[in-house]
């Protein structure tokens, strides 16, 4: 797996998921208590032996940069190869109106052309899975193909991974076509958005669309491609999410304290790594009640926590219920507060005797920084 970059391109649509994204990308995200978005797609690339990969921002990158750094904890800070971190190039002739992710890459393309590696896989950082890369890609060998697309079939998209792209495919997993779930069909063929080719058709597709500009993205640019290369299809078949909306991402971090989601996701094909913190444990008041709930280091839990996910730091105060809830790094739950079905981002301060109750489907959001 040496011979393959990765490439995690984080040109991904926020217009969902914005109350979470106002000053970060999807892929800072926190998760799972202590992880971040991105932390999978790293993971599972690094546990496939990969040993250089490239992270394309598209702005709001401070939190991106302040969680990666140098890539240790990924074991990328390497003399050679290694992690890299790659901002749009801002010229004075470029207006706001967006270039699309495919004018990132070519500011970076000397990147691509001068890595060591013959292939590159390239994955957005929302698809949360553990999936080994080593296995595609000795598929993707195998079949001979041009490009390979991997991808799960599911069968409740009517009201699962809606606006996420979907293949149809023929009897020899070659890709017909590609659509989007609109929620009109049970069963569909949702792709994983991560494409594995040789670095050289990968610079061509890059040049070809500069130099005609027909695409502005990326992938568009692929997809066009389809009906001249030989591209094919790898089934994953393991746990798979989408946060590409709160709703989703609600339903990600509950699924989570489902213990066999927890050992797939963590640890079915490696673990799955972080930044470090070097944190107190958390302590337990003696009263306090804590059910089927994941706890991060430092925090102080004096009152009751079921089915929640809560950050690093979080101070939950003496009769406060949080229930069915997701809280961030450093919020504070003070005493006698009701919290049901709600996501609260990192510092938020909920004062006594408030009662605050979402629902599974629409949960409360409460943005960095809110205090009520």
């Amino acid at each position: 797996m040496q011979d393959i970059m990765g490439i995690i391109n984080l040109s991904e649509k926020e217009d969902q998921i914005r109350e979470l994204t106002y000053n970060r990308p999807i892929a800072t995200i926190p998760i799972g208590g202590k992880y971040r978005i991105i932390d999978f797609t790293l993971s599972n690339m690094v546990n496939s032996g990969m040993i250089n990969v490239a992270v394309f921002t598209q702005g709001k990158c401070r939190s991106l940069m302040e969680h990666l750094r140098v890539g240790k904890e990924w074991d990328l800070d390497r003399k050679k190869d290694g992690l890299f971190i790659l901002n749009p190039v801002i010229n004075q002739s470029d207006t706001l109106i967006s270039k699309g992710d495919i004018k990132n890459f070519k500011d970076h393309i000397e990147y691509i052309e001068r890595s060591r590696q013959n292939y590159v896989l390239l994955s957005k950082s929302y698809m949360v899975c553990n999936v080994n890369y080593e296995e595609a890609f000795n598929y993707h060998k195998k079949s001979e193909a041009d490009i390979t697309v991997l991808y799960k079939k599911i069968d409740d998209s009517n009201s699962d991974f809606l606006n996420c792209d979907t293949l149809n495919l023929d009897e020899n997993m070659n890709i017909i076509s590609i659509g989007r779930n609109v929620g009109n069909k049970e069963s569909k063929n949702i792709s994983m958005e991560m494409y594995i080719m040789k670095k050289s058709l990968l610079l061509e597709i890059i040049q070809s669309s500069i130099t005609i500009g027909e695409n502005l993205n990326l992938k568009d640019a692929v997809f066009d491609k389809i009906n001249r290369l030989n591209v094919n299809a790898y089934p994953f078949e393991g746990y798979l999410s989408c946060i590409n909306s709160t709703d989703n991402y609600y339903r990600t971090n509950m699924e989570l304290l489902d213990n066999n989601v927890a050992q797939e996701i963590f640890n079915k094909n490696g673990g799955i790594y972080t930044k470090i913190k070097d944190e107190a444990p958390t302590k337990y008041a003696e009263n306090s009640q804590v059910k089927n709930s994941v706890i991060a280091d430092g925090c102080i839990i004096e009152g009751t926590v079921e089915n929640s996910i809560i950050s690093r730091g979080v101070r939950i105060k003496k009769g406060a219920v949080v229930k069915d809830s997701v809280i961030m790094t450093k919020g504070t739950i003070e005493e006698d507060t009701t919290l049901k079905h709600a996501i609260l981002d990192k510092y938020v301060h909920i004062s006594k005797n408030k009662v605050l109750c979402g629902d599974s489907k629409r949960p409360i959001i409460l943005g960095k920084n809110f205090k009520l």
